[in-house]
């Protein structure tokens, strides 16, 4: 027979659980310990809620008090802007970053901005606005280079030799000048007498004098454009002289406007005054007494070297195969630059900065050289450093116009003595016809 196996305790046969005679006192104290956290707990987060709603309550009553006590600020407003005399407003809230616009009645030209901005400092961005009475030279009718002069309700051209005519349309040979001061008889009047102590005494208006005898005198115009003509004399206007009845007036070429002295020309910008006629993907760049309309290319591309056109006036160099010398040798990024000068400007003076900045993360160069590589005139210019980190194009031979001048001038990077990067900027400059 087989003998069997005695059960002592809580014995295992197989992965059968034979129950403990004395109750496992082992396990009643496990039991009894869960129960004892699980009450614990229990306690701990009613306590915690308790205080959440406590903490609650208390942020809710601080904010109403806080709330009474000190009301919502007022937006920011900027003063209400008035209409130009002879134009027109249009908006109607004046809040921080609202806009208002501007606009003038025919036969006004809006002078100043024609949109403002409320800023965050309650004032108006840009200029006042005012309109102002378009004179009957803006539509320029002189032809040939004649300059047109104001007058009481009409306008005169000024011709330059060998030009004649209402306009400036004819040569002075086939039709003589329409106007002249000495056949004009505002240019000669009587004089005003009285009689003083049984003598007569006669005198003349300002700006004219008397000539002739002294029973028959005449009040003749000064021609101060001719008085003044001497050499070392005072310059009475910046351009063009025009002697007018008993006084003068100053008058500017075309594309210019004269300022408030009477005397000197103010560059018109056609180019803001939305007077250029420039097609789509052009750009207007304002000259002296006109505009340019301009639209720069990227180089066509070259072996490896290509370029993108990041913006209307720069391009950048597309990456460079790893083994090509010859791209990481071209410009990494080229800029346009447009310039208008008067013409003989004072020399030497500044017209252009090149700088580098160092993008984020990257240490910068530790060292900079400027050259002029182009142009169609470089002997009127030099390139210096300015500071470490800044070259300028100077001026060092006046330019005289009208002329337009091309010159590029590059900026190379260098690190421990490598190079690193090239950066070409590409510069034209309008040469006015006047020094104004």
């Amino acid at each position: 027979s087989r003998p069997s196996t005695p059960r002592t305790g809580a014995g295992v046969v197989g992965a059968e659980c034979l129950p403990c005679p004395q109750g496992c006192p082992g396990r009643q104290q496990l039991l009894a310990a869960v129960r004892q956290m699980q009450q614990l707990l229990k306690g701990q987060e009613t306590r915690f809620a308790e205080g959440l709603r406590l903490m609650k309550s208390r942020l809710s009553t601080l904010h109403a008090t806080l709330a009474k006590a000190a009301p919502e600020p007022t937006p920011v407003s900027c003063p209400a802007p008035q209409a130009p005399a002879g134009g027109r407003m249009f908006g109607t809230k004046y809040l921080v970053e609202h806009e208002v616009h501007f606009a003038c009645e025919p036969g006004f030209e809006l002078q100043g901005s024609s949109t403002r901005i409320c800023q965050a400092d309650g004032s108006w961005s840009g200029k006042e606005p005012r309109c102002t009475e378009l004179s009957t030279c803006s539509s320029s009718p002189c032809q040939n280079g004649g300059t047109c002069v104001e007058g009481p309700g009409q306008h005169r051209c000024l011709c330059p030799p060998p030009w004649s005519g209402a306009t400036c349309q004819h040569r002075t040979q086939t039709e003589p000048p329409a106007w002249s001061a000495t056949a004009d008889p505002a240019f000669s009047r009587k004089p005003r007498c009285a009689q003083v102590e049984h003598a007569q005494q006669c005198r003349c208006e300002p700006g004219f004098h008397m000539s002739g005898t002294a029973t028959a005198s005449l009040c003749q115009d000064v021609d101060e454009c001719e008085l003044y003509q001497a050499e070392g004399a005072p310059r009475l206007c910046a351009h063009a002289c025009v002697n007018l009845p008993g006084s003068y007036r100053c008058a500017c070429p075309s594309g210019y406007s004269l300022l408030g002295d009477g005397k000197s020309c103010e560059d018109i910008d056609e180019c803001a005054l939305s007077r250029d006629n420039c097609t789509r993907g052009t750009t207007c760049i304002n000259t002296g007494g006109g505009f340019q309309c301009v639209s720069p290319e990227c180089p066509q591309p070259g072996g490896n070297i290509t370029y993108v056109k990041t913006s209307p006036f720069q391009c950048e160099r597309n990456p460079c195969p790893m083994d090509s010398r010859s791209c990481h040798q071209a410009p990494k990024t080229i800029s346009f630059h447009y310039l208008p000068l008067p013409s003989n400007l004072l020399t030497p003076t500044p017209l252009f900065r090149m700088a580098t900045a160092a993008a984020p993360g990257r240490p910068g160069p530790d060292s900079l050289r400027f050259g002029i590589v182009g142009g169609n005139n470089r002997g009127h210019f030099v390139m210096q450093r300015s500071d470490r980190q800044t070259g300028e194009l100077i001026l060092v031979q006046s330019l005289k116009g009208p002329q337009t001048i091309q010159v590029d001038v590059d900026m190379s990077e260098y690190l421990d003595r490598t190079f690193q990067a090239k950066h070409l900027s590409k510069i034209t400059l309008f040469v006015s016809a006047y020094e104004f």
